[in-house]
């Protein structure tokens, strides 16, 4: 087999911010395999919070044998962006070598649409309630947040959408302190979830307090060797391919989760549609879905991910799978 990679760039729609600072791209990765006769592809997105470049992702997709299956991936290369985009283009080159589609070889029942957040980012009180009044017709709304001064940005977005249900995303951004005095606003104002409050290495300090607002793990989850370090603090865990290396791990990862009692999210990073169309599957039956990704992008891969009422469609065959 011939493994293949490049970076791909994608205008955003608007500046997108966040507690760690702002972007007008999206920087990718695209990796496709190919057999001589079929060509499968993944997307993966480098993430520097996880010590990820594009040049080091790059390297190490560059540095594979020849022969791969989905099953030695685990043995060549760690959870993460890299392992994504290639077991996902594993996944996409069986589906069509076998002429199958991805679900049915994963044993997995047919998936439909699921209602997908859309994601507010981080400005102003009166910025943020302009966006969310223009955005008040989604269902759920996600609020990028995490500074010490998020109460007039919440009290705002909730003006702006009165209707919307709301989860609010910190990024690590607050305080064991700055989070116990915000949760019963959180209440308040209708927050269905918090992710990631507090930074990955200081969470021990949710264990023994008060979660009226279920609290979400994203940056202390990575795969299935992350969960036995969420006991006591989580309620809810973050699944995003670029964290676990691809949908093999993702659906195992769904499955221990569940088996364990905690309920499932399925994020995403800011990519294109072919990095969520995996995503899609993992997402069927999620408490909440935020693949919103391609929504960002004033640019998409060919045949994207079709987005109606009924929320974020599975990928034709044509994209992916």
């Amino acid at each position: 087999m011939r493994v293949q990679v490049s970076a791909d760039t994608f205008k955003l729609a608007e500046v997108f911010t966040i507690s760690r600072g702002s972007r007008t791209q999206a920087h990718v990765l695209t990796v496709r395999i190919t057999d001589g006769d079929h060509s499968g592809w993944g997307e993966c997105v480098p993430y520097a919070r996880y010590g990820e470049t594009l040049e080091s992702v790059a390297a190490e997709i560059e540095a594979l044998p020849d022969r791969l299956d989905r099953m030695s991936l685990y043995e060549l290369l760690p959870a993460g962006a890299a392992r994504n985009a290639v077991d996902c283009a594993l996944w996409d080159l069986e589906a069509k070598q076998s002429g199958e589609r991805v679900w049915d070889r994963a044993g997995l029942a047919a998936p439909g649409p699921e209602i997908t957040a859309y994601t507010l980012s981080l400005a102003e009180p009166g910025a943020m309630e302009l966006s969310a009044r223009k955005n008040a017709h989604r269902p759920l709304l996600k609020i990028k947040l995490g500074t010490p001064d998020d109460m007039p940005r919440l009290e705002a977005v909730r003006r702006g959408a009165p209707d919307s249900e709301i989860i609010v995303d910190a990024n690590e951004g607050w305080t064991a302190d700055v989070y116990a005095d915000l949760a019963p606003h959180l209440v308040r104002l209708g927050v269905a979830l918090v992710e990631q409050p507090l930074p990955a290495g200081a969470d021990d300090q949710l264990i023994g307090m008060r979660r009226p607002v279920p609290v979400c793990a994203d940056e202390s989850c990575h795969d299935r060797a992350s969960l036995p370090g969420l006991r006591g603090k989580y309620d809810v865990v973050n699944i995003k391919l670029d964290k676990t290396g691809g949908l093999t791990e993702a659906l195992a990862l769904r499955a221990a989760a569940l088996a364990q009692g905690y309920d499932v999210m399925v994020g995403c990073m800011v990519g294109s549609s072919l990095a969520m169309a995996p995503a899609t599957l993992v997402a069927q039956g999620a408490r909440v879905t935020d693949l919103d990704g391609p929504l960002l992008l004033a640019e998409d891969r060919a045949h994207p991910l079709h987005f109606d009422a009924a929320g974020v469609h599975p990928p034709q065959a044509k994209l992916w799978g």
